[in-house]
């Protein structure tokens, strides 16, 4: 059941709302960081697993949370790495035959604050009129801090822009991945059941991805695996000559946290080596292609985060529905003018949502293709990424346009 202990969620606008404790620990808690929302009517347990969300305390606007606990097959990463969590209403029971407990208790013991019995319409509305803020989460009671005592705190945690999250997440030495779909496996597309072998190599060889994780969903390299990929995934802080050491087929950039602009080390090595085999990047990694080809990134008011974002395929014309994570997104006329050409726009805001490059085999998405939680609208952009591998070619109308026909045959 949840708790009866009182916490407040103060803004660095001065706003506090109060309301219930739930996770954290026995004793009183507090959490910082940007407070963003999501809009996702499910999978609390992906989003809070989701490594981009470091630093961030997540507010989810669906009513109630919690109703299907937690099963170890659905995170993300090793653990929930959120700043602090937002509900209106936590789950008095779970019900699910895969769970294996609470969310409450599953928060408690990673430590992570959260706080239910607010109006997180409230709050939503707030964020999106004065944009993503600073805020704190805490169960300490007044007499110990007052609620100006917390917005004080909340001013004064450092902001998102500028801020190199990256570091903290990424690995610290490279290894492999090799789990893939398993039962949620599609059965169909283009590369799913065919399993193409790479050019030049023996029958049954598998395509080497060298992968730079700066913070990468699990489940976007189980799609990898899926299509007959070795995925070697490497730390931010490799080299070029890390890359090539592993003569990989293709380079794949992943999602993470934080404003990609301080990222250098990343953007330095892609300056070199981008383009040289296939490449394709997600979310952070779209990013970070972009700053390494010349573009530009700007920070969104209150940024994407949903499973439920609309967004046209320029050179398809077909309409997907897609999930998102990110506060930062490229400018567009930066990008043009680096050699990319949009592939793809966010039809809420008309902002991009996914490039080419115009003659090195380049392409990315700001989205999340492996969906996890979400649609899988945009499954199909692995395939187009190892048919990319397999021609080696610069990614064009037809391979988008073939490989989302079969996504949607199936």
């Amino acid at each position: 059941m949840p708790t009866t202990k009182l916490a407040r969620l103060a803004l660095e606008d001065g706003t506090v709302f109060h309301g219930r404790a739930f996770g954290g620990s026995l004793k009183d808690f507090e959490g910082a960081g940007e407070v963003v929302f999501n809009t996702a009517m499910c999978g609390y347990q992906e989003a809070l697993t989701d490594l981009s969300y470091t630093g961030q305390i997540l507010t989810m606007t669906a009513t109630e949370m919690g109703n299907y606990g937690v099963a170890p097959e659905d995170i993300e990463s090793a653990a929930p790495c959120v700043a602090g969590f937002v509900v209106r209403e936590l789950s008095a029971i779970v019900s699910n035959q895969r769970a294996t407990r609470s969310l409450s208790d599953w928060l408690a013991d990673a430590g992570i604050p959260a706080i239910e019995g607010i109006d997180t319409r409230a709050l939503v509305r707030r964020l999106r009129m004065g944009g993503a803020m600073r805020g704190v989460i805490s169960s300490v009671s007044l007499a110990d801090a007052s609620d100006l005592d917390l917005v004080a705190r909340a001013r004064a945690i450092p902001s998102m822009a500028g801020a190199n999250q990256t570091a903290k997440v990424s690995p610290r030495c490279g290894g492999t991945y090799t789990e893939a779909l398993g039962e949620w496996a599609p059965r169909g597309g283009m590369f799913v059941e065919t399993k193409p072998t790479p050019k030049g190599r023996a029958p049954g060889s598998r395509f080497r991805v060298a992968a730079i994780d700066c913070g990468a969903k699990r489940n976007i390299y189980r799609h990898l695996v899926e299509r007959n990929c070795d995925v070697h995934f490497l730390p931010h802080t490799a080299t070029a000559a890390d890359i090539r050491a592993l003569q990989p087929d293709g380079l794949f950039i992943s999602n993470g946290p934080g404003d990609p602009a301080v990222v250098k080390t990343v953007i330095e090595t892609l300056r070199e080596v981008a383009g040289e085999v296939p490449t394709f990047g997600i979310c952070l990694g779209h990013q970070l292609l972009a700053l390494a080809l010349g573009a530009t990134t700007w920070k969104l008011k209150f940024g994407h985060r949903g499973a439920n974002q609309p967004v046209r395929n320029l050179l398809t014309g077909r309409i997907e529905i897609t999930s998102q994570n990110h506060g930062f997104c490229v400018d567009e006329t930066s990008l043009r003018a680096a050699g990319g050409e949009p592939t793809h726009v966010h039809l809420n805001d008309g902002t991009l949502a996914g490039f080419r490059h115009t003659t090195k085999p380049i392409f990315s998405v700001q989205y999340h293709p492996e969906a996890s939680p979400g649609p899988h609208d945009s499954a199909y952009l692995f395939d187009v990424f190892v048919e990319m591998m397999s021609s080696r070619k610069p990614v064009g109308a037809a391979e988008m346009e073939r490989a989302q026909a079969a996504l949607a045959a199936i």
